[in-house]
């Protein structure tokens, strides 16, 4: 399958000046040209400083409290003021919520975006984020476990949801857990997003082929999202069937800085 190549962009509200000027963040993004807009799902603001081989965060302990605001909320504001571009992100954190509500959440929000809602789902990884609002953190198997349980709650309680959403509701799952992710994204996701270099994105990438192929799906259904880095290193990605990439944009003492996102679909124009 040849799909086209996809520009997201991921604009946390950590460190907004405010609200306004996150929400006009998100529609310059828009009116710049993005496929697809992500918030994030922390209550607490992680400070990542690096990233191991899986390509999973490395946080610095007891980082400053900065401006933040709860995701799910702003996804509501998002669906009446966003006008073309999907909406989602990236991604929700499967402890955070009851499932069977979190589905008609996601259904709700895409009534009001008109079909447009991605819904970004992952295990959770910042223990921060239980600790200060009182949620189990357990171990890495025991959020794996609810993650699973999640997907599967979620899509029963989408099946019975009246009215059904718009459209099927594309779920992303985000991360490259070899034993635990990449199974769940062959059983139950429409775009895998990771953020490992390309050499372990064109591994792990085989393996969810054949993860796909052990349940008898076909692995091309599956989009390949990926980090944004540089222009030449998206070509080889594409050659490696990412389609979709996600330029991070976060806000600092003078604002937004848009640059990479303007590469970025510099690039996806050029390439188209």
């Amino acid at each position: 399958m040849t799909r086209p190549i996809r520009i997201a962009v991921q604009i946390p509200p950590a460190g907004a000046p405010s609200y306004a000027a996150w929400r006009d963040a998100v529609l310059h993004a828009e009116a710049a040209g993005a496929d697809a807009i992500f918030g994030y799902d922390h209550f607490e603001v992680p400070e990542v400083i690096g990233r191991d081989a899986d390509g999973r965060p490395i946080t610095a302990e007891n980082p400053p409290a900065r401006t933040n605001f709860e995701a799910w909320t702003a996804l509501a504001s998002w669906a009446e003021i966003v006008k073309r571009a999907e909406i989602g992100l990236l991604v929700g954190g499967a402890g955070f919520r009851n499932p069977d509500l979190l589905a008609d959440m996601a259904r709700t929000v895409d009534h009001i975006s008109g079909g447009r809602l991605i819904l970004g789902l992952g295990a959770g990884w910042y223990e921060p984020d239980y600790t200060e609002y009182g949620y189990d953190f357990g171990t890495a198997g025991q959020r794996q476990a609810t993650f699973r349980s999640a997907l599967e709650r979620i899509e029963d309680r989408l099946a019975k949801l009246v009215p059904p959403p718009l459209r099927k509701i594309p779920v992303l799952i985000g991360g490259s857990g070899e034993k635990k992710t990449l199974p769940a994204v062959a059983r139950f996701a429409d775009i895998w997003h990771s953020g490992v270099e390309l050499d372990s994105f064109i591994r792990k990438s085989k393996i969810l082929a054949e993860q796909a192929a052990l349940i008898g799906r076909d692995e091309s259904e599956i989009e390949r999202a990926v980090s944004w880095v540089n222009a030449d290193v998206a070509s080889a990605y594409v050659e490696a069937q990412a389609s979709m990439f996600t330029v991070s944009i976060f806000a600092d003492a003078d604002g937004y800085d848009f640059g990479k996102l303007e590469e970025a679909l510099s690039w996806r124009d050029a390439h188209d």
